[in-house]
């Protein structure tokens, strides 16, 4: 779903040689499902710039519809889109443009092992990265303890016919990956089952909050979460934690759940505007 240039060739390119076609889904009239502009245009031309075969099916349609929750529209232009990816498919890749796969080998394995178990859908692992500090080094979520902690915004695969409840989740059976043999998401319960192990550098890299201050502004005025963001004070604890990553490393064990973060390499894309 194109809105976001920042990181949108490297995540593209990272899952373009394993996928037969990608939709190409985007607001006609350059509309964030808030009803604020968006840069479709500057996504058209990193996208023609990436699809060397020819693989982007290009589906504008009209999802800043007013009168609904940003929810509501981030929900119906995904359901739209993976309607519109069923046409020759069994399984369909749901992976936002700020999200990077470093081994896609693994994750079109663990679809098959999701095949072979019967589930409708594949949850796999996010490295939910929240800022820059340096040139290969980020501050990302974290336990307590400043061990890693996976996210798990909805699941990255689903079989053709998967109906979406909010944004990419769906109550439908589930495969569930992670890199630890128990659960490492903070928001799920301790007894959820995992399914099958990976090492943690399989896991997709979410460069969520990975951007300028200027970007992130701008990111918190069309995200579906927009409304939560500007009345919780996220961007002003963002700006605190890039300009102060060491210190926001030592609060760890006394944070909030959702305020626990670790530094760490990782590979590093520039982005745009990041």
């Amino acid at each position: 779903m194109l809105g976001d240039p920042a990181f949108l060739g490297p995540s593209v390119r990272s899952y373009y040689s394993i996928v037969d076609r990608i939709v190409v889904s985007y607001d006609e009239n350059a509309t964030s499902w808030t009803g604020t502009p968006l840069p479709i245009e500057r996504c058209l031309e990193i996208l023609r710039e990436v699809d060397t075969e020819g693989k982007c099916d290009y589906r504008p349609g009209h999802f800043g519809r007013e009168g609904f929750d940003p929810l509501e529209n981030d929900t119906y232009q995904r359901q739209t889109a993976l309607v519109q990816a069923a046409e020759g498919a069994d399984w369909v890749l749901q992976l936002d443009t700020d999200e990077v796969m470093p081994q896609p080998d693994v994750f079109v394995e663990m679809v098959r092992r999701a095949h072979r178990a019967g589930a409708w859908a594949l949850d796999y692992p996010a490295r939910w990265l929240y800022t820059r500090v340096a040139p290969g080094r980020f501050l990302e979520a974290s336990t307590r303890f400043w061990r890693l902690a996976c996210s798990f915004p909805g699941p990255l695969a689903v079989r053709v016919g998967v109906p979406l409840r909010l944004a990419r989740q769906t109550d439908f059976p589930i495969y569930r990956v992670d890199v630890r043999p128990w659960n490492t998401d903070p928001a799920a319960s301790p007894e959820t089952i995992v399914n099958e192990v990976i090492s943690p550098e399989a896991a997709v890299l979410h460069y969520s909050w990975v951007r300028s201050a200027a970007d992130i502004a701008r990111k918190v005025g069309w995200s579906g979460h927009s409304e939560e963001w500007r009345h919780s004070g996220k961007y002003g604890m963002w700006l605190h934690s890039t300009r102060r990553p060491r210190m926001t490393v030592l609060k760890t064990p006394f944070a909030p759940l959702w305020r626990h973060y670790r530094l760490s390499r990782v590979r590093d894309f520039p982005g745009e505007g990041a």
